[in-house]
């Protein structure tokens, strides 16, 4: 152990951010809000059409999510972590022990080198190897990518000790080779740049192994290790669970490294990622017992080489230890503006996420890369750093409690409840729950066994459908984003949680490369989410009200799980202009009338305090622009399939499915245009695509009315109010414009035009009549 003096040095800090002038804007935009409402109210004694009433309903719904986003944003935090504080604090034999948990599904959508990369990045962190176990979970079975998976461990023999060397910092080797060695640099030796040419050459040799096995139907299925591969079925398999690599001397070389598929039945519930994970954390306390494991998607590959002292230091670093249930960081992605503009998630992290955190409710989310200007997802796919009492231990506590002077008298009975009949399993719960218990923290004493059939007892379906998992313990099952749902129940029973951003960024990911993908991701979050909201067991209003979480906690999971409900209002507000224009009538102020000013102080006051946040964080007022359009784009599209998908299920109609997203290393080809917006026949474009019909026919329709003279935009007609919503509104939906015009994959299909223009024409006969 080091001094005394580094032992009082701090391994993090909470520095609460100023934001005064932040607030003023936000209660202002309140007040103008609530002006509004207090305007529709009023005129509704002297007009009560449907149009007034749902403009009462949209605005006020708005009025509601403003509320939401001031209390989540009115005291945000940043934490600041100290790794060389953790250094000087812990000698290396000290450190706790990390599982890895790496989630892949498709090998076709999830091609295996990405997984590779992401493997070997984590790999060759900065952290002693003999702490480190990375686990991967291959849900698809796929025999492509267990042997993508071994040639990736004969290449980490050379690029972990290279990485160690010469103190890479970017440890993905597909990134690290994007570009030559700065030659400008100190240091760069002829020992350097001959190592780094061998290197590159055994990369682009590992690369190009695994990308022509990928062409093919299968890779060579040779020895004794292919065997349970041979004749696989996928969703239909017994489990496999290979180690591919073992740290055997327990010396600092390269991590152990283990290939996990679960048994998969037909008429067996798998639980999407959720399920995966818990065989993961079934597996890990078999094999390596760790305290704390990261779990990461396979796409997002380490980009800061300390991430896991970064992490450590949040879950170590406060008086009362146990009190951190999981620390996370915001998942960022690379390429973005090449790729795909709205993809950008800094603004979001700066302000939402830094919020958040302030009130300790920060959401546990795998995020999936959340594509697109989300307003609440480091959530989808960030990278978290779990304890595993938190997921197992804590849901024994108040056992630990009530034997805490003989905590062997019924623990056996209660463990077995909960966990299985897995000997070995409840053994090693057992030795936790007893450690903890007497108040002995031992992270680094670990060992790495190797009964498969004690592994494979615990990894089948069978297993879980008679026990707690996914309802008492692990990962909890009903919503697809099952990371939001089971951090919600962890804060329920009075964890806290932390987020960190190092720079650089901790992780980067790929991001869908067009339109089809990044509207099929927003839609599976959205449906989580608001399976998150009605969950009966764990939403967090049941939270609140029967369990630990804050009312102000409860109100930021509120924020994050209507996304879907979002769209209904989103949807409806864009329609009324139209409406207004095509039947000759107004809902908003007219110019003459003082209200008018009202409402254009609001228009333009949030789009001045959006813009501001991006110019905060860097950004150009076309990156915002492209986040702004995205943002009503998702809405009236992803975010409205969403909401339809759990309708239908609180209905029993049909189940919610999990959507893989397509994932791609590769840049976009050299004629494509990065900005360009692209369609496939997805009905999710048919609502974007009748809106743009509408707001088109309906300017039309009002330019024809206010030159024939019959009616002026300040008579009793439309106003310029209303002009202005509906321009502002194809202005918005442009990338449809341009897709009713365009050709190939930036050409809107003609079957999801004819079916738009009938909803179009159904809606302007619903506004004559």
């Amino acid at each position: 152990m080091a001094d005394k003096a580094s032992v009082s040095l701090p391994l993090q800090e909470r520095i609460p951010a100023k934001n005064k002038l932040k607030r003023l804007s936000e209660l202002l935009i309140l007040s103008l809000l609530l002006s509004l409402l207090s305007y529709r109210l009023s005129s509704l004694s002297s007009n009560r059409s449907l149009v007034c009433l749902l403009a009462l309903f949209c605005e006020a719904w708005f009025t509601f999510v403003w509320l939401l986003n001031v209390n989540v944003k009115w005291s945000p935090a940043i934490y600041k972590t100290n790794p060389d504080h953790l250094l000087n604090k812990f000698n290396i034999d000290e450190l706790p022990a990390i599982d890895i948990f790496v989630t892949t599904a498709d090998s076709e959508l999830e091609p295996p080198i990405i997984t590779v990369n992401t493997v070997l990045s984590l790999l060759a962190v900065d952290y002693p190897a003999n702490r480190l176990a990375c686990y991967v979970s291959d849900d698809g079975g796929s025999p492509k990518t267990y042997f993508s998976l071994i040639q990736a461990s004969k290449f980490a023999n050379r690029w972990i000790p290279f990485c160690r060397k010469y103190n890479v910092k970017v440890r993905a080797p597909f990134m690290y080779f994007s570009q030559e060695p700065d030659q400008s640099l100190n240091g760069l030796s002829l020992d350097f740049l001959r190592d780094w040419k061998e290197i590159k050459n055994e990369y682009e040799e590992l690369r190009q192994t695994i990308e022509d096995m990928g062409k093919s139907h299968l890779p060579p299925l040779q020895g004794d290790d292919f065997v349970e591969f041979s004749n696989i079925e996928r969703g239909n398999h017994q489990s496999i669970v290979k180690v591919l690599w073992e740290n055997k001397d327990g010396k600092d070389g390269i991590p152990h490294l283990i290939y996990v598929s679960r048994e998969k039945r037909p008429k067996h519930p798998h639980h999407f990622k959720a399920g995966a994970l818990n065989v993961l954390t079934r597996v890990s306390a078999l094999m390596t017992i760790a305290p704390f494991f990261l779990n990461v998607d396979c796409d997002m590959f380490a980009n800061n080489h300390q991430v896991i002292l970064h992490g450590i230091c949040l879950l170590l670093g406060f008086d009362e230890e146990r009190s951190c249930g999981y620390a996370q960081t915001p998942q960022m992605f690379y390429g973005v503006l090449r790729m795909i503009p709205w993809n950008q998630l800094e603004v979001f992290q700066k302000f939402m996420a830094e919020g958040i955190a302030g009130i300790q409710v920060l959401i546990m989310e795998e995020v999936d890369p959340f594509t697109g200007e989300k307003l609440f997802m480091s959530l989808r796919r960030n990278k978290k750093f779990v304890r595993n009492e938190a997921l197992i231990i804590f849901f024994f506590f108040p056992y630990i409690l009530f034997f805490k002077h003989n905590v062997q008298l019924g623990l056996f009975q209660r463990v077995k409840k909960y966990i299985g009949n897995s000997n070995e399993l409840i053994g090693s719960t057992n030795e936790i729950i007893k450690k903890r218990s007497q108040g002995r923290i031992s992270f680094h004493q670990r060992t790495f066994k190797q009964d498969r059939n004690s592994q494979a007892s615990s990894v089948n379906p069978p297993f879980e459908l008679i026990q707690g998992w996914g309802k008492e313990i692990g990962c909890l099952y009903g919503s697809m984003t099952e990371d939001v749902l089971t951090g919600l129940r962890i804060q329920s029973m009075g964890w806290k949680s932390t987020f960190f951003n190092p720079s650089p960024p901790a992780f980067l990911g790929c991001a869908p490369t067009g339109g089809p993908a990044s509207l099929m991701q927003y839609k599976r979050w959205a449906t989580g989410l608001l399976e998150v909201l009605f969950d009966k067991d764990h939403s967090p209003v049941v939270g609140t009200l029967t369990k630990q979480l804050h009312f102000r906690q409860c109100l930021c999971y509120i924020k994050i799980s209507i996304w879907a409900l979002q769209s209904v209002p989103e949807l409806l507000y864009s329609l009324l202009p139209s409406c207004c224009l095509i039947t000759g009538t107004s809902f908003l102020p007219k110019v003459s009338e003082g209200q008018f000013l009202l409402a254009a102080m609001l228009f333009a006051g949030y789009n001045l305090y959006s813009l501001e946040e991006y110019k905060q964080c860097g950004k150009s007022w076309r990156e915002w622009w492209n986040n702004q359009r995205m943002q009503r784009i998702t809405a009236i599209t992803a975010f409205l399939f969403g909401f339809l998908s759990v309708v239908f299920k609180l209905l029993g109609l049909s189940e919610t499915i999990f959507e893989v997203t397509r994932k791609d290393q590769v840049h976009m080809p050299a004629h494509a245009e990065p900005g360009r917006f692209t369609f496939d026949g997805s009905p999710m474009f048919i609502t974007g695509t009748m809106l743009v019909l509408v707001q088109i026919t309906a300017i039309g329709v009002a330019l024809v009315s206010w030159a024939g003279g019959a009616v002026g935009p300040e008579t009793n007609g439309p106003g310029v109010a209303e002009m202005v919503c509906s321009g502002w509104v194809l202005i918005t939906f442009w990338p449809f414009v341009r897709g009713l015009f365009g050709k190939g994959s930036y050409g809107i299909p003609w079957s999801v035009v004819i079916k738009a223009g009938v909803l179009a024409v159904l809606f302007l006969q619903l506004c004559k009549s």
